[in-house]
C-alpha cells in the first residue's frame, strides 16, 4: 500500500517509523518544514517537501498514492479529506474536532474510497473499548469514558506539561461536548462536570472536554441512559484553565493563550496515558458493571525515546490502517471507530502497544 503521510511532527514521525519498519507500506512523508523532514529521512520512508496548506500542490502530491494518513493540525482535516477524495485515496486521520468529523462523514457518502477519521487515543481507542464492553450487556445504563495524557512528574501550578498539540488541547477545552443524559442526546459545556477519583493511590480530577466520544453518541442513542467522556488531569488543573479561558477571557483570544502555553509550559517526553472505561447495565437479570483500565508509559529507550502519547496515538492510526489493509474493515464509505473489534485491535502488531501496557486492577 502506498501511503501519503501528511505531517512530520512528533506523531507523524512515530507513524512513519511504525509503518516504514513494517515492510508492508511504501510511505512518503509530506510536510512544508524541511527540518522536520530531515529528522525522518533515512528511516525506510521517502520524504517530500510540500506546502500542505496549498490545495493545488497537495492534490498533485497525492497522485499515485492509495491512502492518505493525515497527522496535520485538526483545522486542516476537512480540506485534506476533500483532496483525498478528489485524488481517489482512502483517508485516515487523528482529528478530535466534532464539526470536522461530521463534514468528513458527508464527504464519505457515496465515495468509492474509505474515510476513517478519529483514529488516535480519544477519540479512537477509547471508543473501541467502550463499544466492545457494551456488547456484554442485555440493557445498558451508563457508559463512562475517561482518558488522561499526563506528565509523569508534574512540577508547575497547572500540574501539566505539553505532551501533544497545543491547538488540539485548546480546541477540546473550548468547544461544546456531546453527551447522553437521561437518554437524551445533548451538548454540555467543556470544563464542567468536575469529578475526583483515585487510581493506584494517586488523586485525579476529570471534566468534560470536546471530541472524545467520536461517533458513539449516534451509535448508542436510544440504548443508554448516560454516556459521557472526560479528560483526566491532576487536581487543580481545571480551575486554573477556567481562570485563563473564562475569567481572563482568553477563550476569545486563543492565539494569545497558545503563545502563553508554548512559552511558559514545557513539553515532556516523560508522560503516562491513563485509559479507563466503565459500563453498567443489566446482564441476565442482574445489575452489573465492567471496567477496562490501563496505564501506558513512555518508552525511554536510549537513542529512540517515545512519549506515551506518541505510542498510543500512532498505534491507534497504524492499527486502523493495518486492519483496513487486511480486509477487517469496510473498504469504502465512512468507517466508525466502533466498527473495529477490540480483540482484533489488541492482537494487531501496532495495536498491541495497548496490550503490553499495565492493566490496572481496581479504581477507587
Amino acid at each position: 500500500m502506498r501511503i501519503a503521510l501528511l505531517g512530520a511532527g512528533h506523531i507523524g514521525q512515530t507513524i512513519a517509523r511504525l509503518l516504514g519498519d513494517s515492510g508492508d507500506y511504501q510511505v512518503t512523508v509530506m510536510d512544508k518544514n524541511p527540518a522536520a523532514l530531515a529528522r525522518i529521512a533515512g528511516r525506510g520512508v521517502t520524504t517530500r517537501q510540500v506546502d500542505t496548506e496549498d490545495g493545488r500542490a497537495l492534490l498533485a502530491a497525492l497522485q499515485g498514492h492509495d491512502t492518505v494518513v493525515n497527522a496535520l493540525p485538526y483545522h486542516l482535516a476537512v480540506a485534506t479529506a476533500t483532496l483525498a477524495r478528489e485524488a481517489r485515496c482512502h483517508y485516515f486521520d487523528l482529528t478530535e474536532d466534532v464539526a470536522a468529523t461530521k463534514a468528513i462523514k458527508a464527504l464519505a457518502d457515496g465515495a468509492p474510497t474509505a474515510f476513517m477519521p478519529q483514529c488516535g487515543l480519544a477519540p479512537g481507542f477509547i471508543g473501541i473499548v467502550a463499544h466492545h464492553l457494551t456488547k456484554g450487556f442485555d440493557t445498558l445504563t451508563d457508559v463512562k469514558m475517561r482518558v488522561g495524557a499526563l506528565p509523569a512528574f508534574p512540577t508547575n501550578a497547572l500540574k501539566y506539561n505539553l505532551t501533544w498539540s497545543v491547538d488540539g488541547l485548546i480546541n477540546e477545552y473550548c468547544h461544546p461536548c456531546e453527551a447522553i443524559r437521561d437518554g437524551e442526546r445533548l451538548d454540555v459545556l467543556a470544563l464542567e462536570g468536575l469529578e475526583h477519583f483515585s487510581l493506584d493511590g494517586t488523586e485525579y480530577e476529570a471534566f468534560n472536554t470536546s471530541g472524545g466520544l467520536g461517533t458513539l453518541c449516534e451509535t448508542l442513542e436510544g440504548r443508554v441512559r448516560t454516556l459521557d467522556y472526560k479528560s483526566v488531569r491532576y487536581p487543580g488543573h481545571c480551575a486554573l484553565m477556567k481562570l485563563l479561558l473564562e475569567d481572563l477571557q482568553l477563550k476569545d483570544d486563543q492565539g494569545t493563550l497558545k503563545d502563553i502555553l508554548r512559552r511558559s509550559v514545557p513539553g515532556t517526553m516523560q508522560d503516562v496515558v491513563l485509559v479507563f472505561v466503565t459500563v453498567s447495565g443489566l446482564r441476565g437479570g442482574s445489575f452489573m458493571q465492567e471496567v477496562f483500565a490501563r496505564k501506558i508509559f513512555a518508552d525511554r529507550t536510549e537513542g529512540a525515546p517515545l512519549s506515551a502519547i506518541q505510542i498510543t496515538t500512532a498505534a491507534g492510526i497504524c492499527a486502523a490502517v493495518d486492519l483496513f489493509r487486511e480486509g477487517h474493515l469496510p473498504q469504502r464509505g465512512f468507517i466508525r471507530q466502533e466498527q473495529v473489534e477490540l480483540p482484533a485491535f489488541l492482537a494487531n502488531r501496532f495495536g498491541s502497544a495497548y496490550q503490553q501496557s499495565r492493566q490496572v486492577e481496581s479504581i477507587g
